[in-house]
């Protein structure tokens, strides 16, 4: 946290005395966690995936349907052992893993609460993140994260530049998918379809986006293993915070953006993830970020 370089930005800002790019100090800073259901059937399975939602983010998404807590910085301050015992009460719920939601500029405290309770955690560990990652601090994680949910939202730095100021983002992106599938290697369910390792590769498809889709999906049919990932390819888009700023994205996909990557998807033989149905953009993907299960409650 002296010199912090966890992320692409490389900020090397002293953590204790101002905040880096992604609008955090050396404190860990959460705004909800609880029993999450609205993630892939096979990470949020029957009981609900223990999402755990850090405040912060190093991406500054135009479009970012968590802004209060991405860009505007709501959330509470706790300790490393609080959030070690949030693991715990959240598995006690039912929690089919615990499900790290934005977590790269925490990794440091990430790693110690789970060197604290990983012994007594028998579900896995998800890392769910934008995709902006440095190669190094995804080996810090080896042997700590048995599920990468990583976006990779752009292959133009056109788009990432402009949507989240965010310079290199495939180059970055891409190098990290690469280590985590390394990591996880083939990919385990359970009997009841539920992911024990592996990773998931979320893209959502943006409006006049489409071949920047297009050009994602074959590098991942291109460049993994195709045994030790999952496409999960997401019709989600709604225009939200800063979105009205870019006329060309202020408005939902249309059925022929998406069902076009889609069908490029399955060209590329990319044929056992997820796609969404495209009422998805008319359903409510956001949490009330209100706390739940931040402090303690006995």
């Amino acid at each position: 946290m002296k010199s912090c370089a966890l992320c692409p930005r490389m900020c090397r800002v002293d953590r204790s005395e101002r905040y880096g790019f992604c609008g955090c100090g050396d404190r860990l800073k959460i705004a909800r966690a609880a029993l999450h259901f609205w993630e892939e059937p096979c990470i949020s399975g029957r009981g609900g995936s223990g999402a755990v939602f850090f405040s912060g983010c190093n991406l500054r998404c135009c479009f970012c349907q968590n802004y209060n807590i991405s860009s505007e910085g709501f959330g509470k301050e706790i300790t490393v052992e609080r959030l070690s015992d949030i693991f715990l009460e959240l598995q006690e719920k039912g929690a089919e893993n615990i499900n790290l939601v934005t977590p790269t500029h925490y990794v440091p405290f990430i790693i110690k609460a789970l060197d604290m309770v990983k012994h007594k955690l028998n579900i896995p560990v998800v890392y769910n993140c934008g995709g902006y990652e440095n190669v190094g601090t995804i080996k810090s994680l080896d042997g700590y994260i048995d599920i990468y949910m990583p976006d990779i939202k752009y292959y133009s730095d056109v788009y990432a530049k402009k949507y989240s100021k965010a310079d290199r983002y495939f180059e970055y992106a891409s190098s990290a998918v690469k280590v985590m599938t390394e990591q996880t290697g083939k990919i385990v369910l359970d009997g009841n379809g539920i992911m024990k390792r592996g990773v998931i590769i979320r893209h959502m498809v943006m409006p006049g986006c489409r071949k920047d889709s297009m050009n994602i999906i074959k590098w991942i049919g291109n460049n993994l293993d195709r045994e030790s990932f999952i496409v999960s390819l997401m019709s989600q888009y709604t225009p939200a915070f800063h979105s009205d700023e870019h006329k060309e994205i202020n408005r939902k996909i249309t059925t022929f953006e998406y069902e076009s990557v889609a069908e490029y998807c399955l060209e590329l033989g990319l044929d056992n993830g997820y796609v969404q149905e495209r009422t998805s953009a008319e359903k409510e993907y956001t949490p009330p970020f209100d706390l739940e299960g931040v402090e303690r409650t006995d």
